[in-house]
């Protein structure tokens, strides 16, 4: 026989070679979507259709992980929030560091689930923001509740109000341990002064859960109330608030 070109060489290639090439460079059109995207468009549906009440806390939870874990199954994370937590108030109110110890949950989710919590909050807040307080009584529970319920520290928070109980300010005076704020009577009167409030409304919250009142508790409502009385500003009330209730001082007649 006598030497072939290469182009005829190039047609003895064994047609199982040429298959196997094929098959090399083909893309495959039949790779399966991670299962948890079918069940995050069904939830979607489901609070599309039927809001949050249709939903149990852990699948509300999951709706708000999607944005932050889209790469993920979110449901094993939300439910391991709230088996560590309790609630979904609590998990909101966790700190950053404790979220992060569930396994799903990096630093920015965690960041992200605070921001959701201080809007929450910001929201609460609005609901009452100008408004007679006395007569929307619920709302400052409500939102006392939302900011405080959950810190892990006592927090001593004063609401002032002007001539026609409307809220001027909310500020926090003193943050302390897990069982005690120091409280100065004469520093809360002088903040009153200093934003022409006529009334307050003390509030504080007790990271044990209890909010039932201390004797350390009355005692310096007492002193607060004689302190602000000559000066023509009322404590119209101190609320003790705990993770599972509250307690108003003038709801017992302790003041």
């Amino acid at each position: 026989m006598g030497k072939t070109s290469d182009d005829d060489e190039r047609i003895f290639f064994p047609e199982r070679s040429v298959k196997s090439l094929a098959k090399a460079t083909s893309v495959d059109t039949s790779v399966e979507k991670p299962h948890y995207l079918g069940h995050r468009d069904r939830l979607r549906q489901r609070f599309a259709a039927s809001g949050s009440e249709a939903l149990p806390d852990y699948e509300l939870l999951e709706l708000l992980l999607f944005r932050l874990i889209p790469r993920a199954d979110t449901k094993p994370v939300a439910k391991a929030l709230l088996a560590r937590f309790g609630t979904l108030a609590e998990v909101l109110g966790a700190p950053v560091a404790r979220l992060e110890e569930i396994r799903g949950i990096g630093p920015a989710a965690a960041l992200d689930l605070k921001i959701v919590a201080a809007t929450a909050q910001r929201a609460a807040r609005s609901e009452i923001k100008g408004r007679e307080v006395l007569s929307s009584w619920t709302q400052v529970l409500g939102y006392c509740r939302s900011v405080m319920a959950f810190e892990e520290r006592e927090q001593f928070r004063i609401l002032f109000l002007d001539k026609k109980n409307a809220l001027i300010a909310d500020e926090v005076q003193q943050v302390g341990t897990v069982d005690h704020t120091p409280v100065y009577p004469r520093e809360v009167v002088k903040r009153a002064l200093e934003l022409s409030a006529t009334a307050i409304i003390l509030a504080h919250n007790h990271p044990s859960g209890d909010p039932t009142p201390s004797r350390a508790d009355i005692e310096m409502t007492k002193l607060v109330i004689e302190t602000a009385k000559p000066l023509g500003i009322a404590v119209h009330d101190h609320i003790i608030i705990g993770k599972k209730g509250h307690a108003s001082m003038k709801g017992l007649l302790l003041i």
